[in-house]
């Protein structure tokens, strides 16, 4: 059984607090299936942008883990650019912002490589 949008993020912030970063959540979603989408910052200001991965990365049968996928990397700008667009087209999605600390992003969430 997968859980809750809402239950994911809060998971989610704990792992990032824990790990000695910062993380916030900047648009609230739909409590139980809103999509997530997470910026994270690096060091050197560059964010990159993950967002769901698509349903061909899940194998068969249910998903029971949340897979992302890395769909932008750049400024701030076009990474606004893009969430306002995804926005547009789903307006339930959930958008986190992270600043990792010992751990990497990519450590935190469940990545998949195109």
């Amino acid at each position: 059984m997968r859980v809750t949008s809402d239950l994911f993020v809060s998971a989610l912030l704990r792992r990032v607090f824990s790990s000695g970063g910062y993380g916030a959540v900047v648009r609230r979603g739909a409590f139980e299936a809103g999509a997530v989408f997470v910026t994270s910052r690096d060091r050197l200001g560059e964010t990159t942008l993950f967002g769901p991965a698509a349903q061909a990365s899940y194998g068969e049968g249910r998903p029971e883990d949340r897979l992302f996928a890395e769909l932008l990397r750049g400024d701030d700008e076009a990474v606004a650019a893009r969430l306002a667009k995804e926005q547009r087209f789903d307006p339930d999605i959930w958008v986190v912002e992270i600043e990792a600390g010992s751990e990497a992003a990519a450590e935190l969430l469940s990545i998949t490589k195109p």
